[in-house]
């Protein structure tokens, strides 16, 4: 689904370390099933949140009011200053958007969303920007699933190689204004959900299939796969991670190695 506009209720809107020669499933009709790589996108590929970029751009462009910051400065100096949570400053940054969206023209967030990516596509980690390349030329379908909105993901993940993106999606009313209502929003925050309808839609296989997250969040998907990777993991994950035995991975400044 893609966040064109929607009218009220329809919707428009590393390391080489996994073998080539593994099987994809085969249906009994003989159509063969993609291996699937799940990633998270934010923390995981990109160094930042594309949401954060996103509304820093909207408000540079005029599009938000610089109250818009309002919502989010006190959480985004707790964070900064090591005495806050990430997840409530984005938490804060979420409402701060949807807040601020409603009555916003559908080609302003396209405008912004395309300025974001052409001004950080790069600005990525490398372990998981070389391991997409690598997984790539073995033939996995690559899968991204965040909770920024799709219509920056929809930008910046063909970029990085993605075959498709899952995002959160807004409602779109008369004229092509944003309305501030989110569409599907249980549906979207379910990751784990959002990879099952990914896996019966795209004809995918979860057999020999890789996921990597770095948040707590990404645990339901994380789950599902056979070969689950934290990536830069924050505490709750790390320790998830740890009782399971899953593999950790850290990335600091050039150097990259699991724990």
């Amino acid at each position: 689904m893609s966040e064109s506009p929607v009218r009220n209720s329809h919707r428009r809107g590393p390391q080489k370390v996994y073998s080539k020669n593994i099987d994809a499933k085969v249906t009994s009709n003989g159509v063969r099933k993609k291996r699937v790589a799940i990633f998270d996108v934010d923390g995981t590929i990109f160094r930042s949140s594309l949401l954060i970029q996103l509304v820093e751009r909207l408000i540079k462009n005029e599009i938000f009011p610089e109250s818009a910051r309002s919502a989010y400065e006190r959480q985004q100096k707790k964070w900064l200053e090591r005495e806050g949570d990430y997840g409530a400053y984005i938490d804060a940054m979420v409402r701060a958007f949807k807040k601020n969206l409603k009555g916003v023209h559908y080609g302003k967030l396209v405008e912004a969303s395309e300025q974001v990516t052409l001004e950080q596509e790069k600005y990525v980690y490398r372990y998981t920007r070389d391991l997409l390349k690598d997984l790539k030329s073995k033939d996995y379908y690559l899968l991204a699933i965040s909770h920024s909105p799709k219509t920056i993901l929809d930008k910046f993940c063909p970029r990085m190689g993605f075959d498709k993106a899952y995002g959160t999606i807004y409602e779109i009313g008369p004229q092509d204004l944003f309305t501030g209502n989110m569409v599907d929003e249980h549906f979207m925050y379910n990751k784990a959900a959002v990879v099952r309808r990914a896996i019966e839609k795209e004809n995918l296989t979860l057999s020999n299939s890789i996921g990597i997250g770095d948040t707590e969040s990404d645990i339901p998907f994380l789950e599902l796969v056979a070969k689950p990777v934290c990536f830069n993991p924050n505490s709750r994950l790390y320790k998830y991670a740890k009782r399971n035995a899953w593999k950790v991975v850290v990335e600091r400044k050039d150097v990259v190695y699991e724990l």
